[in-house]
């Protein structure tokens, strides 16, 4: 993963939408459109492996739509511009997270000495429960 690739095509494909918000700010939440809807296309998105993008795809499907977009709501602040860049901030964190590939597992076995050591606790708790049994014969 290119990061400064990918951030810069983040930046450059990212279409924004605004509307009026809640929460704070009085009045102004009113007559201002500060809540900002960042979309992006995953298959635009540069600077991942297609292996990456398979695994965006998957890990968040929740939040890509049948026209292979991505979207984040940004209404925390005040400012139309300090939402957009908080959107920005989100939509790169996502793909970042969701992007990573986990690495292969490694298969161990046990060692010598411990499935010794399982035998030999089996055995033990097999020879407590025999003798609890009544003995044959003895009813």
């Amino acid at each position: 993963m290119n990061k400064d690739l990918l951030r810069i095509s983040i930046e450059n494909n990212t279409r924004f939408s605004f509307a009026r918000s809640g929460g704070k700010g009085g009045q102004n939440v009113n007559k201002v459109n500060t809540k900002v809807r960042a979309a992006i296309r995953v298959g635009l998105l540069e600077g991942l492996s297609e292996a990456e993008l398979v695994c965006i795809r998957s890990r968040l499907k929740n939040r890509v739509n049948s026209e292979d977009e991505l979207f984040v709501d940004a209404e925390d602040e005040r400012a139309q511009e300090r939402n957009r860049a908080a959107a920005l901030s989100r939509l790169e964190s996502l793909i970042t997270g969701a992007a990573k590939i986990p690495p292969r597992r490694k298969k161990t076995r046990p060692t010598a000495a411990s499935v010794e050591r399982r035998l030999k606790s089996k055995k033990v708790r097999s020879l407590l429960k025999q003798a609890r049994k009544p003995a044959p014969g003895s009813r």
